[in-house]
């Protein structure tokens, strides 16, 4: 593990700075191009899988380098297709990812982060304790695991991303993006923009940024409750982040991107299943195009939260859609093993 540790991952190298090694340790700069396809479009997981490099060369990329790749040490199989995977990192430390199987497509669900720092009350990865951002390299590699696993146990291909596992994405942007960056490249993994999601609980000045940034991918909000007392209370990001100024911050985004904001929303006995909550949505709908999943809840054991009726539900869609709103409920995959959203824990 020191020995691993001491040494830099080469993934952390641009392309220009892995010219300028091998220039000079003697070698031609296009020595640097071959290695990056490895690593980034080959997704090579050892010095030794590239060979068309000669072995005095690989050993002397062992010498300076490491590559920290992920380890997919416990794999569960849900009765439903879905895979949950405990991903352990170079340091130890794990997180979950999870493979979605449905009839028209495979879906990624990466995380971003090791445990989470926002409490969200409903959430089982929220009661762990935020350890560390993940690296670009290591959400890659979740990514990356989970292409190879469609290919073997499904014989299609990984079609779309969703960074709704462990942690807060926009509390991680820059590796988060970089990670995205290398996804959709041509020299990476070559997958469609428009094919990734970011969820965020909303935070609201990063949205903005995304929106500056000129980022292609789609944007996901974790709402839950259009009423601040009733937000804050089961989400205490909304007490620096109100709905007031999460809207300002979607309708900025719209203003740049012109695209519209999907609203996870899940529905509680007790907390949100009245009419008022349902009509508060419709209002917080009417800021920017938009549409709304209403998610099934998955239970995280204590009890306090329990999903609504199926009368509320049909509530909310007739309240949502007589107005206009593209409202659908999204069945829950992968309950059996802990792999439904908010389950996330790392129990294995």
């Amino acid at each position: 593990m020191v020995e691993t540790v001491s040494k830099r991952d080469i993934r952390k190298l641009k392309l220009d700075e892995l010219k300028e090694f091998f220039v000079q340790h003697g070698e031609k700069a296009f020595r640097a191009q071959q290695v990056y396809e490895w690593l980034w479009h080959k997704s090579a997981k050892s010095f030794d899988q590239m060979t068309n490099l000669s072995i005095g060369l690989r050993d002397m990329l062992k010498e300076h380098f490491t590559i920290n790749h992920i380890k997919v040490d416990h794999m569960q199989r849900s009765a439903d297709g879905t895979i949950k995977n405990a991903v352990t990192l170079f340091d130890g430390m794990v997180v979950e990812s999870v493979l979605i199987p449905t009839e028209k497509r495979i879906t990624a669900c990466v995380s971003s982060q090791v445990g989470c720092s926002l409490a969200c009350k409903f959430c089982a990865t929220a009661r762990l304790k935020r350890q560390r951002n993940l690296t670009p390299d290591e959400i890659y590699d979740q990514v990356v695991a989970i292409k190879e696993q469609s290919e073997l146990f499904f014989g299609r291909p990984l079609t779309n991303i969703v960074f709704m596992g462990m942690g807060e994405p926009l509390l991680n942007y820059s590796n988060v993006i970089s990670a995205i960056d290398k996804i959709t490249s041509q020299k990476g993994l070559n997958m469609a923009s428009k094919r990734i999601t970011v969820s965020t609980v909303g935070v609201a000045k990063m949205i903005m940024k995304m929106a500056d940034d000129g980022v292609k991918f789609n944007l996901a909000v974790s709402l839950h409750a259009a009423l601040d007392k009733t937000r804050s209370a089961i989400m205490p990001i909304n007490d620096t982040n109100p709905l007031s100024e999460l809207g300002d911050a979607l309708r900025y985004w719209y203003d740049k991107t012109k695209r519209k904001v999907t609203y996870e929303y899940v529905v509680w006995k007790g907390i949100n299943d009245t009419e008022e909550h349902a009509r508060a949505l419709l209002k917080f709908c009417k800021i920017v195009p938009s549409k709304v999943n209403l998610i099934e809840y998955n239970p995280i054991d204590d009890g306090e939260f329990q999903q609504a009726s199926t009368e509320v539900l049909d509530m909310y869609m007739h309240i949502l859609e007589s107005h206009g709103i593209t409202t659908r409920i999204r069945k829950s995959r992968g309950k059996d093993i802990d792999a439904a959203c908010g389950q996330l824990a790392n129990k294995s």
